[in-house]
């Protein structure tokens, strides 16, 4: 992908300025007009621009079969129009009402236990039902008709939080059609896939296969990897009939679903084709005993820039808290000055919107106490609201950084499908931890103010000058060919353990790992994997005597002579032809083999990391590799700990988020020959500050 410096148009058409708002659920308070009258006066005092209104009203619109009562959310757009704020209006299919489950069953769940839901919950349905789909796509219609041309409407919001899997017999026979479809209906083809051979396993027909079950099947990997690709499909498929029921009327209009993080169950590469734009809802868990907040932080920017890389533009944050949520094992406030900094690092990352779940604290149910920018208190003399208003003042002034996009030359891989594959394998241990992985990989870079893409292993690689692959067990049919192509055009590779074990469908590849041609750009066969037991260590050894020496000097100097500590895994690889050994095993029957290893393939390089290392390890690592591939660092300077920098530029634009992820005063010296200006406070930065506990500072280079 040749990546362009591009300014996009704002996301609601109409609305150039960063996105403000969240959940509104005035159908929770219609007996209250009093409370929708000050809801109007603090929106006003908060900054509010936007509100997502409708997602959970199927009762308030159809209280029973039939009868329509769209008076109160007519009023409700008109009020928000009359106040100079936007509606992200949602359709209403993640809740359906009582009368619906009691009438037509079939629109219930059935779980992997064959045990079918009762009413209850929500997102308790069948992608399936031909009822339900018949049922959403006329609501939905409704509500488009009802509001296509009216000013409030700036965008739709799908359903919510798209998640689960039903079991029911509608879903067996669409997943059989599915695998009729995907196998070219031969069950011979299927069988070989699938491996079942195994155990007896071999099906004669379609109709006799089963999704997986407690009771029944589980232990064929192919059949549970096609389950899994399956649900996205379908879920897919549903979520795409719910928007072309609103787009055969509002086609000007975008339409966005919000994602849930690393949620495993569905594949977002596959849903975030039929949608406009990219949104998420981000709730970490700020202040814990288990991580420092940097390290937090790092980990839900490798997620902003999941979505963000999703469609390589600008994203929204669709859902955050103000202060906490309800659901945790300890439900902890954010601290003073977190909710803007936590906002702004959305920001920072690419997102053109802050929005909240929940705009007022509902008074009963599962989410009373759930965080929101008004309190039961019911005013704006409380210190969430204020720090709420005080976000908003500050994101009135960011219009200009609406659009900009976050240049990358490095991207980590994070595969959905491989991380279903290695989570469904029988090997290794408990710890297999490949999300983890990954996001520590990130790290590294992260701590060093280097922006980083977060893709699939399907996407395209060019623009890229280093990509790195931890743990890419399953290689898709055309991955091998595209990582071949990447290195020998110059380019460098990093690759782990565990990589290049396995096809699409889990079957082992003959011949030796890596397989389907990585070998040759790896330079290594890799003969057996060594588990370690959580008390077993080993070593990566560097040596001062190991040839490192390239065109451009000594490589991985600082590094020389230095050991590292390894867990958990232990690949025991055989360096091929051409093959540098950079790194050694310290210990057990395969001291001195290969714990690193470096090989050039064309005018690239590609390196394997043959073992579980710690964070020093990597952070050293990527150091090295980061002058080797001349990435570009953000902001050159001196950080304490828990600085990040983010960058965001486009058309001669560039805008940097200096960012202090801990509770203590951080000191920041800047080495670059740049001159920045606070976009805020419209005053000049100086070389050297001290950023305040939880204090963003964006800064315009002038």
């Amino acid at each position: 992908m040749e990546k362009k410096m591009k300014k996009f148009a704002p996301i609601i058409k109409d609305q150039p300025y960063m996105i403000y708002g969240g959940d509104y659920n005035p159908d929770q308070w219609l007996d209250r007009p009093d409370i929708l009258k000050e809801d109007d006066r603090l929106m006003n005092l908060a900054k509010i621009n936007n509100a997502s209104v409708g997602i959970f009203a199927w009762k308030a619109l159809e209280p029973e079969e039939g009868v329509y009562t769209f008076e109160w959310l007519d009023e409700t757009m008109d009020r928000l129009a009359a106040n100079g704020k936007k509606v992200i209006l949602a359709t209403p299919s993640g809740a359906r009402p009582a009368w619906m489950d009691r009438k037509y069953p079939e629109v219930l769940r059935v779980n992997d236990g064959r045990v079918k839901n009762l009413h209850g919950e929500r997102h308790n349905h069948c992608y399936t039902s031909p009822y339900y789909r018949r049922k959403v796509f006329e609501m939905n219609q409704m509500l488009a008709k009802r509001y296509k041309d009216h000013k409030a409407l700036g965008m739709w919001h799908i359903s919510n939080e798209y998640g689960g899997d039903c079991h029911c017999p509608l879903c067996q026979q669409a997943f059989r059609d599915w695998l009729r479809k995907k196998y070219d209906n031969d069950i011979d083809k299927l069988n070989g896939q699938w491996w079942t051979g195994f155990w007896s396993k071999k099906y004669s027909s379609f109709d006799e296969i089963e999704s997986p079950a407690p009771q029944g099947e589980r232990c064929i990997h192919g059949l549970n990897l096609d389950w899994l690709r399956f649900v996205t499909y379908q879920t897919t498929d549903f979520m795409e009939q719910e928007i072309k029921a609103v787009k055969e009327i509002t086609p000007q209009i975008p339409v966005t679903t919000n994602l849930m993080g690393l949620y495993p169950g569905l594949n977002p590469w596959v849903m975030a084709k039929k949608m406009d734009v990219i949104s998420w809802d981000n709730y970490p868990r700020w202040h814990t005993m288990y991580s420092k907040n940097w390290e937090l932080a790092s980990d839900i920017g490798f997620v902003h820039d999941i979505n963000r890389c999703l469609k390589h533009k600008p994203f929204l944050l669709m859902e955050s808290t103000p202060s906490n949520v309800n659901w945790q094992q300890v439900n902890k406030l954010k601290r003073p000055g977190m909710n803007i900094l936590a906002s702004m690092q959305a920001v920072a990352h690419g997102s053109d919107s802050v929005q909240y779940f929940q705009w007022r604290k509902g008074r009963g149910a599962a989410e009373k106490f759930h965080g929101a920018v008004v309190d039961h208190e019911g005013s704006e003399n409380t210190r969430v609201f204020q720090e709420a208003a005080k976000l908003g003042e500050m994101l009135q002034k960011c219009k200009d950084i609406v659009g900009t996009c976050n240049q990358a030359k490095v991207a980590v891989i994070y595969d959905w499908e491989n991380r279903w594959a290695i989570d469904n394998m029988n090997g290794l241990s408990d710890r297999r931890n490949y999300e983890e992985t990954c996001r520590l990989h990130y790290r590294a870079l992260w701590q060093k103010n280097v922006t980083v893409d977060v893709i699939d292993m399907e996407q395209d690689l060019s623009g890229y000058s280093l990509v790195i692959a931890p743990m890419l067990y399953m290689q898709k049919p055309g991955v091998a060919k595209r990582l071949q192509d990447f290195v020998s055009k110059g380019n460098t590779l990093v690759t782990t353990y565990f990589t290049g074990y396995v096809n699409e469908n889990d079957l082992c590849f003959l011949g030796g790992f890596p397989g389907d041609g990585l070998k040759e750009v790896l330079g290594i066969w890799a003969e057996e994997i060594d588990s370690l037991y959580e008390a077993d260590s080993n070593q990566m050894c560097f040596s001062s005597c190991l040839n490192t020496e390239d065109s451009k000097g000594k490589l991985f100097a600082s590094m020389s002579g230095k050991k590292y500590a390894i867990k958990d895994y232990c690949e025991i690889v055989h360096p091929l032809e051409n093959t540098k050994v950079l790194a050694v095993y310290g210990e057990d029957f395969y001291e001195g083999t290969p714990a690193l290893t470096c090989h050039t393939y064309g005018e690239g390089k590609a390196y394997h990391i043959c073992a579980r290392t710690d964070m020093n390890m990597l952070s050293d690592f990527y150091q090295e590799l980061i002058a080797q591939c001349e990435v570009p660092v953000n902001l050159l300077g001196s950080y304490d700990e828990g600085v990040n920098v983010q960058k965001r530029e486009s058309d001669g634009e560039a805008y940097y988020f200096i960012m202090n992820f801990e509770g203590k005063e951080a000191k920041v010296t800047l080495e670059e020959d740049i001159q920045l200006v606070s976009v805020i406070h419209e005053t000049t930065i100086p070389k050297s500050f001290v950023l305040k506990p939880y204090e963003v500072i964006i800064a315009a280079q002038k």
